[in-house]
């Protein structure tokens, strides 16, 4: 029996950060997969997390987290898929350091991956935008931080790791306008440009930020750098108040990345080219930025004018005959009793009136 403790601390701290070069953001989150999959695996098998050996973490071990994921945690196929591949990645490693283990290894990298449904992207109109940006008071110094962050996050289109991982040092001033250089997912860079709206809610906000030890542009309420869930609180607190104005929200769930959909959706929408939509929000590839294709009705009703329809051929329709329609009516015989399906009572009586 192999404890499993020694093998996960060299995977995340060694096999991902120096060999693989992963992101710390890659290496969170495998590091919460494994967090839910050894206490799922401690209540169990009734012992501590600590106590788990290598061959606990079997093929039926792994299925029954999976299925725990999606019946307690209510959590989508896409993160049990998520939470499947930081599981193979493991089982991986394990095979080049414990050879007794390769039947048990194989049968858990032969899972499949769980059919995913590909959703209409959700996003905002620019009403409901423009409600919760203005959700902040800029008459204290939380509401121009959280107007500053919002502008910034919906004119960049950024991930919420990106908005918090901002740096003072990546504000880059051209004269004309302020740009950003954003760290993007997969340690690739881009810069953006700023609209002037955005510029001045940010000089706004460095106006009063004063000079923190932390380097993050934007901070939290104790004078350190802004974490992902405070973001999400402050977002989720100014779509509430914005409701008040604009009820439609109320029936919207908005997320961090709901703003940036609606920045793909705005560009996409007055460009015209799924191109600059994969530029702008630093996708790897264009196919990933063609969801939002399937979103805009404008891009279809362009290519519905450009179609020649079918002719629709004439003709106005006529009842039958009431007399004719009864007897070709079947059945009529209900029991003894000859029916009449039109009317729904017995000939007699249809007769009658």
């Amino acid at each position: 029996m192999t404890p499993v403790a020694p093998h996960i601390r060299a995977f995340l701290c060694e096999r991902l950060p120096l060999d693989r070069g992963a992101s710390e953001s890659t290496c969170d989150s495998y590091a919460i997969t494994f967090q839910l999959l050894f206490e799922f695996a401690a209540r169990q098998l009734h012992k501590q997390p600590s106590e788990l050996y290598v061959e606990d973490i079997a093929e039926p071990l792994v299925l029954s987290f999976l299925e725990h994921l999606e019946t307690e945690r209510h959590n989508r196929p896409s993160t049990r898929n998520a939470r499947l591949a930081a599981i193979k990645s493991f089982m991986r490693f394990l095979q080049y350091r414990l050879a007794s283990a390769l039947e048990q290894i194989q049968q858990v990298l032969a899972i499949p991956q769980k059919k995913t449904e590909t959703r209409l992207v959700n996003h905002l109109s620019i009403d409901e935008m423009q409600a919760i940006l203005d959700a902040p008071d800029p008459a204290t110094r939380e509401g121009i931080r959280d107007r500053a962050m919002l502008h910034v996050t919906y004119n960049a289109g950024l991930r919420v790791s990106e908005l918090v991982g901002l740096r003072m040092d990546d504000i880059m001033n051209t004269g004309s306008h302020l740009s950003l250089r954003i760290r993007g997912k997969g340690r690739k860079e881009r810069v953006l440009p700023l609209w002037k709206e955005t510029a001045a809610a940010l000089r706004a906000w460095l106006t009063v930020r004063g000079e923190p030890q932390v380097p993050e542009v934007f901070l939290s309420a104790r004078g350190g750098h802004m974490s992902r869930w405070g973001f999400t609180y402050i977002l989720e607190k100014h779509v509430k108040a914005a409701a008040e104005r604009n009820p439609s929200l109320h029936q919207k769930s908005v997320s961090p990345h709901v703003l940036r959909h609606t920045c793909a959706m705005v560009i996409l929408q007055a460009t015209h080219d799924v191109r600059k939509v994969s530029l702008w929000l630093g996708h790897a590839s264009v196919q990933t930025s063609e969801i939002y294709t399937r979103a805009d009705p404008k891009t279809k009703l362009e290519a519905l004018d450009a179609v020649t329809p079918p002719n629709l051929r004439k003709g106005r329709f006529r009842p039958p005959d009431k007399l004719i329609a009864l007897l070709t009516a079947r059945p009529l015989l209900c029991g003894r009793r000859l029916y009449d399906p039109l009317a729904g009572a017995p000939l007699r009586e249809t007769f009658a009136t």
